[in-house]
């Protein structure tokens, strides 16, 4: 029923503002929404069954970077049982990286023997793969993450335009020990989906990165955005592009 057919009632002006107050959407008092219900409804529509932290995920994802030849990556990541794999082929050799419940594997081509001159050009080492598991499944598995330990929300949700799109911009930091860069996550006003973010490791100097978020990917009830696009805050650098191929869950 229209709004203004109850307009047109001077005897219930009360009754108008309530009927207004509750067929307008949400957005519109976006500012008046707490950061925790934003996540919420993020998160319901990325995960409703919150299947990115319960299943085993499959990411198929091509890697451009300007100037570069194209990289395919495939991830596998399972919260439950501490697992996360990375596979990718480089200089025509295929590099496997597994780490199992704290304990890394190498492989290449399939052999777990192999030089200290290509361990050493391909950078096989337990710290360099904890810091890739970190990446990859703090970007793949957003809205989620930002449920971890240590995160810390902000206090109000800011209504503000990101790249000509209306958004809801969330900021978020993280306990000292987790990380110093600051974030900040675009919202769609209406479904909350999630439309881009950047992070500062200098907000003052500028410093750091934005991501523009484009497209779908769906495997069952999961939504994942299908291409980010990375460019610098300080001179708009186009820096390269992940593009979701395939995502399997089971």
């Amino acid at each position: 029923m229209r709004i203004d057919s109850y307009i047109k009632r001077p005897a219930t002006p009360i009754l108008t503002l309530f009927f207004a107050f509750c067929l307008l959407p949400d957005v519109l008092f976006g500012q008046e929404l707490s950061t925790h219900q934003v996540l919420k409804n993020c998160i319901n529509y990325h995960d409703p069954k919150g299947q990115l932290l319960s299943k085993a995920l499959s990411f198929m994802i091509k890697e451009t970077r300007p100037n570069d030849s194209d990289r395919n990556t495939r991830i596998a990541i399972n919260i439950p049982k501490e697992e996360f794999s990375l596979i990718q082929i480089r200089d025509s050799y295929e590099i496997e990286s597994i780490l199992k419940k704290g304990e890394s594997y190498f492989l290449i081509n399939g052999s777990e023997t192999f030089s200290e001159e290509l361990k050493e050009k391909f950078r096989l080492n337990e710290k360099r793969l904890l810091m890739l598991k970190n990446y990859y499944q703090y970007l793949w598995l957003l809205p989620n993450k930002l449920l971890d330990d240590g995160a810390r929300l902000s206090e109000k949700i800011n209504r503000k335009e990101f790249f000509g799109r209306d958004a809801l911009e969330m900021k978020v930091t993280y306990d000292p020990d987790v990380g110093k860069d600051i974030w900040y996550f675009y919202f769609h006003p209406e479904n909350y989906a999630l439309i881009g973010y950047r992070f500062y490791h200098d907000e003052i100097q500028n410093d750091g990165e934005y991501i523009i978020l484009d497209g779908e990917v769906k495997s069952g009830k999961i939504r994942i955005p299908k291409e980010r696009k990375w460019y610098m805050h300080q001179n708009d650098k186009y820096l390269g592009s992940d593009i979701l191929e395939k995502l399997t869950t089971r």
